[in-house]
């Protein structure tokens, strides 16, 4: 390995995907990857290996064996003298959900129309210096009718639903996440400026709290470690 070490970040969907990878490339002592660009033959890389809660990505060295060309190119990367007995550690532990190496994993679906407001929540929750054991993956949705959608297709732990929304508005949403999807133990946090009034419109259609705008990101974040019983940072 030479000190021209190209570093290559390779990103898993969630835990078990990279676990079961890892172990099936150990295994075979290669992986594949596609870049944004081929590399010659025999280039020395770093393989990053990350996925959402992971505290430090999984890295190992290798050097390109074969380049298959297009759009993006495939590299098959031999790994060299692969610690087998550490990665079959990192691999159980990735699998138990050791906290030293990785955090508790919350998908959250922010319903927010104002994408100025869904951006800045969204960033302080992806922040990693943040939030103790918990790392957060976040969705967003821009109405009603979308975020309908969405947790139709895909499971969430949380959802931050702002009242006044487009489309389908905030109250009904949780109304019928609640009722026609059956979803009575997702925890929903709703948020709006409207006051009292969004704050009864809320609660009646079924949301487990009300929190006023402006409201403070580690609010949203207390919020969350209580209602999923996660205690204190």
């Amino acid at each position: 390995m030479t000190d021209d070490i190209v570093v290559l970040t390779v990103d898993y969907d969630d835990a078990d995907d990279l676990a079961n990878e890892l172990a099936q490339n150990v295994a075979n002592n290669s992986i594949c990857v596609g870049n944004d660009r081929a590399l010659p033959v025999g280039t020395d890389v770093r393989l990053a290996l990350a996925c959402p809660g992971l505290i430090e990505p999984v890295r190992i060295d290798g050097v390109v064996r074969w380049v298959q060309p297009g759009a993006e190119p495939m590299l098959g990367i031999e790994f060299l003298r692969p610690p087998r007995d550490e990665l079959a550690q990192t691999i159980a532990r990735i699998r138990d959900r050791d906290p030293r190496l990785i955090k508790r994993l919350l998908r959250v679906l922010v319903v927010e129309d104002n994408h100025h407001v869904a951006e800045l929540i969204c960033h302080g929750l992806g922040s990693r210096s943040r939030h103790g054991g918990i790392a957060f993956e976040c969705r967003t949705a821009c109405d009603g009718r979308e975020a309908l959608a969405q947790v139709k297709t895909k499971p969430y732990d949380v959802m931050i639903v702002d009242i006044y929304l487009p489309v389908v508005g905030g109250a009904q949403l949780i109304s019928l996440v609640r009722h026609e999807l059956a979803m009575s133990a997702l925890p929903i946090i709703a948020v709006s400026a409207g006051g009292a009034a969004a704050e009864q419109d809320a609660m009646a259609a079924g949301a487990n709290i009300f929190i006023d705008k402006p409201m403070r990101l580690s609010n949203l974040v207390d919020t969350m470690r209580t209602l999923l019983n996660l205690g204190a940072a």
